[in-house]
């Protein structure tokens, strides 16, 4: 919160200096989309044991930027059938909703943008206006094949947020609250008192463990469904979909949707992050903590859950429509719901 005050400090004028505060996510989304994508395709290439680019720059380092050099020259086109308004606004409604999630994302001790008391909450109700654009979007191309792409990407969407939601349900009992920096500092003095070890507490939080892990394991694979990555890019089959609910678009508007999704990548790493791997913490308790390495912990850890995420995509292969909503109803509702009537149980005993 301290640099925060220091901007309003530093800046008389309130709204020049709210519009500075929520300029440096946007910031910080554009280097981390670039170095994702190099990422991605780094990461691709050794997987498949080719090179991957090597032109574009020493190492390739600057294909990212020649992507989207590429993008902007390219013609933005609109279908003539098309509803246009709607149309054109959907690819930002869904990356107003990742960005949007910044809002209360606690990078360090000294820099969380809005402490709300409800942090948790706040990030799956404005995570959840994403399916408001993939609806828009896919509807308004007027397109069979973008239609039937968002109607599985919402189905898939909502079918995942409720274990995911159960999992992070389960840390706020454990921490007594929906504050992501209470969460945070719930978790402080190392490693073992990270709510994926059990939390806090002494020999009791054995019992807990199991079930902790398993919730932490339930979040990840829901959170990849929710931001429709391989194994669950069903919305996207390019065999029979074509490109799913971005099918119609060119240009800026879709490089836009994948602008979005990698923002939501980095969104559900960090509440990964913050809700079961200490968030900002040092792995070994004071050891290596301060304000810099706050920033570094938090970031680091969210970058490992993001290249995991991309790591996944170039290892499995894709479900079929009745075994995601198999996985989702019938495995992770369940396991999710018992994990989280036993930690309340506990939470309540103790």
């Amino acid at each position: 919160m301290e640099t925060t005050n220091f901007v309003y400090n530093l800046i008389p004028d309130q709204l020049i200096a709210i519009i500075v505060i929520s300029t440096i996510p946007l910031i910080f989304l554009i280097v981390y989309a670039l170095l994702a994508i190099l990422g991605e395709l780094k990461i691709s290439a050794w997987i498949q044991e080719r090179l991957g680019p090597m032109r574009t720059g020493p190492w390739g380092i600057l294909q990212p930027i020649a992507e989207v050099v590429k993008l902007i020259q390219k013609e933005d086109i609109t279908p003539d059938t098309a509803n246009k308004p709607l149309f054109n606004l959907a690819p930002f409604i869904i990356f107003m909703g990742a960005y949007a999630s910044f809002a209360v994302i606690p990078f360090s001790r000294y820099f969380i943008p809005s402490g709300i008391n409800i942090g948790l909450f706040y990030i799956f109700a404005v995570g959840s206006i994403a399916v408001i654009g993939i609806v828009m979007g896919g509807w308004a191309s007027n397109n069979k094949y973008s239609l039937l792409g968002a109607m599985r990407s919402v189905a898939q969407i909502i079918s995942y947020e409720i274990p995911g939601a159960i999992a992070i349900l389960s840390v706020a009992v454990l921490a007594s609250s929906l504050d992501l920096e209470k969460i945070n500092i719930a978790q402080e003095g190392g490693f073992w008192n990270w709510f994926v070890f059990g939390g806090q507490g002494s020999w009791d939080k054995l019992w807990v463990f199991p079930f902790t892990l398993l919730l932490s394991l339930i979040y990840l694979i829901s959170s990849l469904a929710e931001t429709n990555r391989t194994p669950f890019d069903i919305p996207e089959g390019e065999s029979e979909l074509v490109a799913g609910y971005h099918t119609e678009y060119s240009g800026m508007k879709f490089a836009m949707f994948f602008f979005a999704e990698y923002a939501n990548m980095f969104v559900v790493a960090a509440v990964l992050t913050i809700t079961f791997f200490g968030g900002w913490n040092s792995p070994f308790g004071n050891f290596m903590q301060g304000p810099g390495w706050d920033v570094f912990w938090f970031v680091g850890k969210s970058f490992f859950f993001v290249l995991v995420q991309i790591w996944l995509r170039w290892t499995l292969p894709r479900l079929r429509v009745d075994q995601l909503m198999y996985v989702g109803w019938k495995v992770l509702l369940p396991f999710s719901f018992i994990c989280f009537l036993f930690i309340s149980l506990f939470r309540m005993i103790n």
